[in-house]
């Protein structure tokens, strides 16, 4: 066995250990490190105004407003382009955030222990499906969403969280790759597996008992108009919106994911990548033998199924730092075990059969806590090797959200779409520089 070979081997092992753990919510800029009043977190690699794309500058304007350094969209604009507003991506500060990313100072993430190698990863609150920030909108109803989840709906998560002792994320993505998720596109089984498990704590909860919340009430007509008429609680509140939206465990599962891939990176000679992203202009990979550099090209347009009134010629190029769930073997790569999922991104059951056992050629493990009924409980192909991909030409398969490709907008499909193989040229490159 080769150096490579042995490296690639402990990237895995160390991957497949890692033990990730929801133990707190907490506000961006005092929980995680280097956080600033005027920093923006986003997805995907490094990029700067000029060049962002419409739903990343949507989320970039909605930020803004939100955290009240700017009143409109040109103040914001003009904000964001003076360079008082720093930007950085999210994995530069072990956080992710799907679609746009956008994290700011004073909204609420949760984080995510690593409970066998130490150290904490983040993300942000779910706002649902639709018009909402981290698609680009950014007008009045998502704002109001927005500082209710950042007020009333983090409050009595981190009170149950708290009460409960923590939330084991990779139990609860095991269980739910058994009832027909797929950990990144498909969350109902994840979200009805994190709600049993806080339920009786937000029942417990203070906050969720009180009436009077120094917070922002949301309007519960679209997800339970019986609540609203018996003037709810917080409790009852969260509950509803956690039930009305199945993405409701993704940040929690996406932050596990990140804690699990951060366990892979740094390991001498290893070509395994351990983060895959994109800010919709880019997409980007790191490897973990080549420590932060990031290695790019053109971000390409999923193919999908779209909203009613939306078409491919109104879609932007794919972005979020969702992919992580890709990178550590489900997504995309346990689509096999969510055949459901081809209702929502298009296609027939066997394209997901197909997709995840085309995965077993790129990657170098099967993993251990995450397995597939219908495919004899056979592990999820984990741990994707730059040199197999280059080799095989066979990029890794992600499914995704489709945002509009003007700011203000916000989702208007969702699909699967493949990497540019530019990204592996490059590190191919970079790595094959190392050995010489």
């Amino acid at each position: 066995m080769s150096r490579i070979d042995i490296a690639n081997q402990e990237a895995v092992r160390r991957m497949m250990a890692s033990k990730p753990v929801l133990v707190d919510i907490g506000r961006a800029r005092d929980v995680i490190p280097g956080m600033k009043d005027n920093l923006f977190l986003h997805a995907g690699p490094p990029i700067t105004w000029d060049r962002m794309s419409g739903p990343l500058r949507g989320a970039i304007i909605g930020g803004a407003i939100y955290e009240k350094m700017a009143k409109t969209t040109e103040d914001a604009v003009k904000l964001a382009s003076s360079g008082e507003i720093k930007f950085a991506p999210c994995h530069h500060y072990s956080a992710v955030g799907p679609m746009s990313g956008v994290t700011t100072a004073s909204q609420m993430v949760y984080i995510i222990e690593d409970k066998e190698f130490g150290g904490f990863t983040y993300s942000n609150m779910n706002e649902g499906y639709g018009k909402v920030l981290r698609y680009g909108a950014f007008d009045d109803e998502v704002l109001s969403r927005l500082r209710w989840l950042n007020t009333i709906y983090a409050q009595v998560l981190k009170e149950a969280i708290r009460l409960c002792g923590g939330v084991d994320m990779k139990t609860l993505v095991a269980q739910a790759l058994h009832m027909g998720d797929e950990g990144h596109n498909r969350n109902r089984a994840a979200t009805s597996l994190f709600i049993r498990t806080l339920a009786p704590y937000i029942a417990e909860t203070e906050s969720g008992r009180s009436r009077d919340n120094n917070g922002e009430r949301i309007d519960l007509a679209n997800f339970h108009p019986d609540i609203k008429e018996t003037k709810p609680t917080a409790a009852s509140e969260v509950l509803a919106f956690m039930h009305s939206n199945d993405l409701t465990s993704l940040n929690a599962i996406m932050a596990s994911c990140k804690s699990m891939a951060l366990a892979a990176h740094g390991i001498e000679n290893s070509t395994i990548v351990t983060t895959m992203a994109r800010n919709g202009t880019d997409f980007g990979i790191r490897v973990s033998s080549t420590g932060d550099k990031w290695f790019t090209g053109p971000a390409n347009v999923p193919a999908g199924l779209y909203f009613s009134a939306f078409t491919a010629d109104d879609a932007n190029a794919d972005i979020g730092d969702s992919v992580i769930t890709e990178t550590v073997g489900i997504g995309g790569f346990a689509m096999a075990a969510a055949p459901a999922i081809v209702n929502f991104i298009g296609g027939k059951p066997s394209d997901a059969f197909e997709a995840t056992s085309e995965m077993y050629e790129i990657t170098v493990a099967e993993n251990n806590d995450f397995n597939i009924p219908v495919m004899d409980f056979r592990g999820t192909p984990t741990g994707i090797d730059v040199r197999k991909v280059i080799e095989k030409g066979i990029l890794p398969r992600i499914n995704t959200g489709i945002a509009h490709k003007d700011p203000g907008v916000g989702q208007i499909g969702a699909g699967i779409v493949l990497p540019p193989m530019e990204c592996f040229i490059g590190a191919l490159r970079e790595l094959a520089a190392l050995q010489s």
